[in-house]
């Protein structure tokens, strides 16, 4: 996010900065430029870290529970992509039993999602291991 903000402004501050002669006093600005937007983006990190946490407090399942049930969404179809599909299709051949042609899903979407989660479990255990798990906070 930080670098698409940047390439969004960058081309309306850059020209701005370049007008001034003085270049120890662009430097300057181009820092506080730079300083504004990480900024902006580290606001912006925040308060979506505040909502992830009101979520997962949340005692309803329907609110709390939607990433575990992306998660299971996820397994799922793995196993009848990898597992139950294969099956069919064998047992369809081994027997000579006409199944209706079962689908067979697009792992692509859903190996996205699935190493987006599994690379957020890695931090986690990685808190953990380091001692700054909540847990381990006291």
């Amino acid at each position: 996010m930080l670098d698409v903000l940047k390439a969004a402004l960058t081309p309306i501050i850059g020209p701005l900065i370049d007008k001034i002669p003085d270049v120890n006093k662009k430097r300057e600005l181009r820092h506080q430029f730079e300083s504004e937007v990480l900024l902006a983006v580290s606001g912006v990190v925040q308060a979506q870290i505040e909502v992830n946490k009101t979520e997962a407090a949340h005692p309803s399942v329907f609110v709390a529970g939607w990433r575990p049930a992306v998660g299971w969404c996820c397994v799922c179809a793995l196993a009848y992509n990898f597992i139950l599909y294969p099956f069919l299709l064998w047992f369809t051949f081994a027997f000579g039993v006409d199944i209706v042609n079962a689908p067979q899903l697009e792992i692509g979407p859903l190996i996205a999602i699935l190493t987006g989660m599994l690379g957020l479990s890695i931090n986690r255990t990685y808190d953990k291991v380091k001692g700054v798990a909540r847990s381990s906070i006291k």
